[in-house]
C-alpha cells in the first residue's frame, strides 16, 4: 500500500508540522469515524488514550471533535499505556481504540495509532480506507446524530487488574525488590502498582511526568538511569518501560542491562520447560546467538522485517505465540494481542520465580554475538543492491564468516542512509568486516 500519512505504526511526526497538526488530526478522527460508521449498523464508540506529552491535550480534543462530527461516540481514558487501550477496547466491546503517543520519541513529537475491536493494530486495508477519506472536507452529520464524549471510569484500575491476571496464580513477587522506571510516560501511575500488588517491594523512578520530560534520560531507551538506581537501592531487578509502555528493558542486581533478545530467550526457555514451544519470531536485527540457541533447543525460529507489526503478522501466519525485537518489543499472544512492557516483565519475573534463578543465571548459557553497525550516508533513492561490486563483496564476507556470523545491509526507512551490520563470534572480526563493506558503500 502506498502510504501518504500512515507509517508502520500509525501517523507520527513533530507537533505543529504535518501530519501532526490540530486540523489534520481532527480530519483523521473524522475519516476514521466515517470508515467505522460504514461498517457498523449501530452507532460506533471508540476509546481514546494518550501518554503524558503536553500536546496530548490538544490532539485529544481534535480527535474527539472529528469523531463527533462523523457521528461516533468517544470514551476518554486519559493517560494510559498503548497496550491498555488495546485491552480495554476489546474488553469493553468497543468499535476501535486510538492512542495518542509517539512511543519512545522526545516530547515534541506525537502520533496517532489505531486498534481494531479485537485489540489488534489496523490492517493495511482499513488504513487505506481512512487515508482515502482523510483529504476530503468534513461533512458534519446533523445535530441529532453527533457523537457524545465521556470519561471512562477507572481505566487505570481495570488495566492494573488485567496485567496482574497474566501472572501465574500460584506465584507472587514477595521477597523481590524491583526498581520500576516509567520513563515519565503513560505507565507512571500504573506499573508501580502492578508489581507492588503482586507482592514486590517497589522503588519507582521516572514517575513524575510534566508533559516535557517523557523519555528524557529515563526509560527503555535510556536504561543507564535504571542500572544506577538498581545498584543504589540494592534491588534484585529493574524494569524499564518506554513512553507508551509497550517496550521492556531489564537490569539485574549488578546493574547489567538485558535487551529484548535476551529476555525473549528467557521466556522461550521457560516455556519449553513447561511444555512444547513450536517456534519464536524475531527480526532481521535479532542476534544470531538466539537463532543458534533455538536450533539446539529444537525450537523453530523465523525473522520478520524490523518492527513489532511485522513480528505480529508472522506470528499469526505461523500460529506461534512468542516473538520480539532487541529494542524490547515482546509479544506473548496467549497473554495479550499486542506488545506490552508490563506484561512482558511479568513473564520474565515468573520465569525467574519458577526456576529460583536470578536474571543473570537465567541467561548464563547464552552469549550474544558482537554486532557492529555502521550507518553510511547515501544519495536519496540509492539502491545498494544495484552495486555489483558491493553485492560481490557482501557474498565474499558471508563466505568468510560461514556459520559463525551474519551480514545485513538495509536502507533506513526515514533517512538517506544505508545500515551495514555484521555479526560474528569475534568483536574484532565483526568490526573489520563491517568497515570493509561500509568503505565500499561510501565510495559508491
Amino acid at each position: 500500500m502506498s502510504r501518504k500519512y500512515f507509517g508502520t505504526d500509525g501517523v507520527r511526526g513533530r507537533v505543529g508540522s504535518l501530519p501532526i497538526t490540530p486540523e489534520l488530526v481532527m480530519r483523521l478522527g473524522y475519516a476514521a469515524g466515517k470508515v467505522l460508521t460504514r461498517s457498523e449498523s449501530g452507532k460506533p464508540t471508540v476509546l481514546i488514550g494518550k501518554d503524558t506529552r503536553i500536546s496530548g491535550y490538544m490532539l485529544e480534543a481534535a480527535l474527539e471533535a472529528g469523531f463527533s462530527a462523523a457521528g461516533v461516540d468517544v470514551m476518554l481514558a486519559g493517560p494510559v499505556p498503548t497496550p491498555a487501550v488495546a485491552y480495554l477496547t476489546r474488553a469493553l466491546r468497543l468499535s476501535a481504540g486510538v492512542v495518542i503517543s509517539a512511543s519512545h520519541n522526545p516530547y515534541y513529537d506525537n502520533g496517532i495509532k489505531f486498534f481494531s475491536a479485537q485489540g489488534n493494530k489496523l490492517p493495511d486495508a482499513l488504513e487505506a480506507a481512512i487515508e482515502a477519506v482523510l483529504d476530503q472536507p468534513i461533512d458534519c452529520v446533523s445535530s441529532e446524530k453527533l457523537g457524545k464524549a465521556k470519561r471512562l471510569d477507572d481505566a487505570q484500575g481495570r488495566y492494573i487488574e488485567f496485567c496482574k491476571s497474566t501472572f501465574p496464580n500460584e506465584l507472587d513477587l514477595r521477597n523481590l525488590k524491583i526498581v520500576v522506571d516509567c520513563a515519565h510516560g503513560a505507565a507512571y501511575h500504573i506499573a508501580p502498582h502492578v508489581f507492588h500488588e503482586l507482592g514486590a517491594e517497589v522503588v519507582a523512578i521516572g514517575n513524575q511526568p510534566n508533559g516535557l520530560n517523557i523519555n528524557d534520560g529515563f526509560g527503555a531507551t535510556a536504561p543507564n538511569a535504571l542500572a544506577k538506581a538498581v545498584v543504589e537501592h540494592r534491588a534484585d531487578v529493574g524494569v524499564a518501560l518506554d513512553g507508551d509502555a509497550d517496550r521492556l528493558i531489564m537490569v539485574d542486581g549488578s546493574g547489567r542491562i538485558y535487551n529484548g533478545d535476551e529476555l525473549l530467550y528467557v521466556m522461550v526457555k521457560d516455556r519449553l520447560t513447561a511444555g512444547a514451544v513450536q517456534g519464536a519470531v524475531g527480526t532481521l536485527m535479532t542476534n544470531m546467538a538466539l537463532e543458534v540457541a533455538f536450533k539446539k533447543m529444537g525450537v523453530g525460529f523465523a525473522r520478520a522485517k524490523v518492527g513489532d507489526r511485522y513480528v505480529l503478522e508472522m506470528l499469526q501466519e505461523r500460529g506461534w505465540q512468542i516473538g520480539g525485537e532487541g529494542s524490547g518489543h515482546l509479544l506473548f499472544l496467549d497473554r495479550h494481542t499486542t506488545g506490552d512492557g508490563i506484561v512482558s516483565a511479568l513473564q520474565v519475573l515468573s520465569a525467574m520465580k519458577r526456576s529460583g534463578k536470578t536474571l543473570a543465571q537465567c541467561t548464563e548459557d547464552i552469549v550474544l554475538y558482537p554486532q557492529t553497525l555502521i550507518n553510511v550516508k547515501v544519495a536519496p533513492g540509492f539502491d545498494w543492491q544495484k552495486n555489483a561490486s558491493l553485492v560481490e563483496e557482501k557474498q565474499a564476507v558471508e563466505r568468510e564468516l560461514g556459520d559463525a556470523g551474519r551480514v545485513l545491509i538495509r536502507p533506513s526507512g526515514t533517512e538517506p542512509l544505508v545500515r551495514v551490520m555484521v555479526e560474528a563470534r569475534d568483536q574484532t572480526l565483526a568490526e573489520t568486516m563491517a568497515r570493509r563493506l561500509a568503505a565500499m558503500l561510501g565510495a559508491s
